[in-house]
């Protein structure tokens, strides 16, 4: 997983893709700032989340964005994804690594060192730490801190993605201290003030 530091953007889709999505997704990827993008939709059916998948993946190789799935592994399996990302209760690293063998496979860690030095001894591909910040996607149960992102850091090298309510008003202090990613979904898909695309273009 290289790190380009101008693409600093792990984008997570809407809860719900709506109808006019796949059009500003395109105008948001085009601001060259996107490294991932995770596909994250819990209430459809598999079969359509595969349909909605096929179309995204055929966006990401288009754009050369890595095509992740959030919590399924045999979705992410079926639709050939790039990798997935698993939360604490959701499959196990080790079995997930035996389905989908060398894709990229991330972990939620909250705010838990043990978390991290787990996920770093499983050989998980990156880290994801949070929220740092009150969320509007999720309700904030694990708070995480800055100093917490320097320790993760001292003691890892894999990439550490930083997720909770990151807006263009905080992004920049968790860049500064060493997050390589930052996982955005409310400040682009929900915003009250911005279209997609205006939103991203403030994260610079």
């Amino acid at each position: 997983m290289s790190v380009n530091k101008k693409k600093f953007i792990y984008l997570i889709s809407p809860p719900k893709i709506y109808k006019s999505f796949y059009t500003d997704l395109i105008s948001v990827i085009k601001q060259k700032k996107v490294s991932f993008f995770q596909l994250r939709i819990k209430r459809d059916s598999f079969k359509k989340k595969l349909l909605i998948g096929r179309k995204l993946k055929k966006i990401c190789k288009r754009f050369n964005i890595k095509f992740l799935i959030n919590d399924d592994v045999f979705l992410a399996k079926k639709l050939n994804a790039d990798g997935c990302h698993l939360g604490q209760k959701d499959m196990n690293i080790l079995k997930a690594r035996r389905l989908i063998g060398k894709k990229i496979i991330g972990i939620t860690c909250h705010n838990s060192i043990k978390l991290a030095k787990n996920a770093v001894k499983n050989k998980a591909d990156y880290i994801a730490l949070g929220a740092f910040n009150y969320s509007k996607t999720k309700k904030v149960k694990y708070k995480a801190s800055i100093n917490l992102l320097k320790k993760v850091r001292r003691i890892t090298k894999l990439p550490i993605v930083a997720i909770g309510g990151i807006n263009s008003n905080n992004y920049k202090k968790l860049l500064l201290n060493k997050a390589n990613f930052l996982a955005i979904s409310s400040y682009i898909w929900n915003n009250y003030k911005m279209k997609p695309e205006e939103a991203i273009k403030k994260l610079k």
